[in-house]
């Protein structure tokens, strides 16, 4: 019996602890066959998708820990967290506080806050990574909103399937880093990373849940 739409988006969680146990190649395969069918301007289908596993995830990982000890980010597309203003950075701060506050993490905790945010660079844990990388076309918006939805119909197809994913901005702050150990083209640009696989529910990250702002807020009706 399939799971119900409703219920399906409602339980996707972007969780931040994985079993370290991979998924097998044909469910990753099936997994990766229903994003695929996510819909893109004129069915350009842009995103370029590269998967790291096992030693490839491991050699990755290193990498990363390296350059954020000894290089400064590089990302293909902008990010200031202080853009985010108003009703979006108190949002982000919202979010920030309660994970933090699910692992028992103080506020002026540093040192255990920077350990915290160094996970997103061990990919939590999780036995697979997805870097999703676009062409250049014109100034990107569009291809990126195409990539965004093969993205969200990834991490629906993982709940589908009772697994989980959680895309990570962070893991585009390394987009040298990536493209030099993957062998990938300077063409291609990074977007951002899903670290994916089956979810700890014994951990504490599995017990924060974010919320939502009621329909009412964000949307508008014209009728007239």
């Amino acid at each position: 019996m399939t799971t119900p739409f409703r219920t399906l988006v409602r339980e996707r969680r972007s969780y931040r602890s994985f079993l370290p146990e991979p998924l097998d190649d044909v469910t990753l395969h099936e997994t990766l066959a229903d994003a695929s069918w996510a819909p893109s301007n004129c069915n350009t289908q842009p995103w370029e998708v590269h998967i790291v596993s096992g030693a490839a995830r491991d050699r990755l990982v290193a990498a990363l820990l390296e350059a954020e000890e000894t290089s400064p980010p590089n990302p293909d597309f902008s990010f200031d967290a202080a853009a985010y203003t108003g009703a979006l950075g108190d949002r982000r701060h919202a979010q920030g506080a309660a994970y933090h506050e699910a692992l028992g993490v103080e506020r002026k905790d540093y040192k255990k806050r920077r350990s915290v945010s160094v996970q997103n660079l061990h990919f939590f844990g999780a036995p697979h990574a997805a870097f999703l990388f676009l062409p250049q076309v014109g100034d990107s918006v569009r291809v990126a909103s195409d990539v965004g939805m093969f993205a969200q119909t990834f991490l629906l197809a993982l709940a589908a399937r009772g697994l989980a994913g959680v895309p990570q901005t962070t893991l585009g702050m390394f987009a040298d880093t990536v493209r030099r150990e993957l062998g990938i083209s300077a063409e291609s640009k990074l977007l951002f990373g899903i670290s994916f696989g089956r979810p700890d529910t014994s951990a504490a990250a599995y017990r924060y849940r974010s919320t939502r702002e009621p329909v009412e807020t964000l949307v508008r009706m014209h009728t007239q």
